[in-house]
């Protein structure tokens, strides 16, 4: 059995504190956590959208190393019976067993191109799995002449868990391009069933230009039916010009999102360039602004665009981290294990950390830094029926991570 612990302590901060910060005990100061300079000096649009006060929930955590030896691992699911899928970029799919050594991967996925951030990527169940032991899957797909695209296909997996079966591509992002950059790649079922699909703007000049083009995916969230059709009601329908499936248009690498568990409204997360790492509550129709407007730099100091933050018909983040945090996945808190019900609490790649978000309404009002002496960068977080949390490490020797309160 692989295991090991690790105790982290918490610090509580005391500062005054006014208002409901989620229902639950937590210190507040008016500074916010520490995480150096920023990059730019554009101004916050609205109080609090960035650098949101330093917040203590007091929680001691126990890290338990469940599996180690992954490769790169992007994305955590767990199943209804305890055990947990994790896609490995290289092209695996893992049915991992806490306590088990690990076993073969699933057989039956298609090929993946995995060069660069390219791979198999997320993963997630069929709203009736218990029924239909649906799975999804995004990856990078090779379309031939060195170019690609994000997929999305679905199919059954089996009762030994071994295999995957009758497996269909349900939707092709186009057009293909020769890039080994920025898939987005997000899974998230809505309440009715129709799956969001998170994409990137290919880490490219030309490609990223056509975050604002309706004509193409890049850049955009889409939606579609369980089955690959169009929903009738998406907001691109009938539109001359544009392709149906496309829910939202201008972002840059949407790499994190979920339901938000009382409105049902979907939040995503985006890498920005050098800052600007950004959440906006995503809406039918709505220009998110890449890479127009942003709250960051291009790479080597140069301005985005015109070097500005705000512009009329673009929507502005809900928050924004300058320097970034490099998000990875994202999820609503709705447990009981820890006191952190409504919270979000991100995954952090360059800043090696969760990072829980206090909300107040679709506003954030706190913010707290988790796992800051765990080396490895947390590429994504689910949350198991008991309420404990499951993380993956995106590294050469990624390890799937137990989290708990320390008794």
């Amino acid at each position: 059995m692989l295991s090991r612990a690790y105790h982290l302590f918490a610090i509580f901060v005391f500062a005054a504190c006014t208002g409901e910060t989620s229902g639950q005990p937590a210190a507040l100061s008016g500074s916010p956590v520490e995480q150096g300079a920023p990059n730019t000096d554009f101004q916050p649009a609205f109080a609090v959208q960035t650098r949101a006060p330093h917040v203590r929930s007091g929680i001691a955590i126990e890290v338990e190393e469940t599996a180690t030896r992954l490769d790169h691992p992007w994305a955590v699911e767990a199943l209804p019976d305890g055990r947990l899928l994790v896609t490995e970029r290289a092209g695996r799919l893992r049915v991992v067993t806490p306590g088990a050594p690990l076993r073969a991967p699933v057989a039956g996925l298609p090929p993946v191109d995995a060069r660069g951030q390219g791979g198999l990527l997320d993963v997630a169940l069929s709203p009736d799995f218990a029924r239909d032991r649906m799975i999804y899957w995004s990856y990078a797909e090779p379309r031939g002449d060195g170019e690609n695209g994000t997929s999305v296909a679905r199919g059954r997996l089996n009762a030994e868990a071994t295999r995957v079966e009758n497996v269909q591509v349900i939707f092709r992002q186009q057009p293909a391009w020769r890039s080994t950059g920025h898939f987005g790649s997000r899974l998230v079922f809505d309440r009715e069933g129709r799956l969001y699909i998170t994409l990137g703007d290919r880490q490219r000049g030309e490609p990223r230009q056509l975050a604002q083009d309706a004509s193409a995916h890049i850049g955009k969230i889409v939606r579609i039916n369980a089955d690959g059709s169009i929903p009738a009601d998406n907001p691109f329908v009938g539109r001359a010009n544009a392709r149906p499936e496309i829910w939202s248009i201008g972002h840059r690498n949407v790499q994190g999102a979920a339901l938000h568990p009382e409105t049902g409204a979907l939040w995503a997360i985006e890498h920005g360039p050098q800052g600007g790492d950004e959440i906006n509550i995503v809406q039918a129709g709505r220009n998110y602004g890449w890479p127009i407007i942003s709250y960051g730099e291009d790479y080597g100091g140069a301005p985005m665009g015109e070097g500005v933050a705000v512009r009329e018909g673009m929507e502005q983040p809900v928050y924004y981290w300058d320097p970034v945090i490099a998000p990875g996945g994202m999820l609503f808190y709705r447990g009981d294990l820890f006191p952190w019900r409504g919270d979000i609490l991100v995954a952090g790649l360059r800043a090696q950390t969760i990072v829980r978000l206090e909300l107040d309404g679709g506003r954030v009002d706190g913010e707290e830094r988790l796992l800051t002496g765990q080396e490895g960068r947390v590429r994504d977080i689910a949350e198991a029926a008991d309420g404990a949390l499951w993380v993956v490490t995106d590294e050469d020797n990624g390890r799937l991570l137990r989290l708990t309160p320390r008794a």
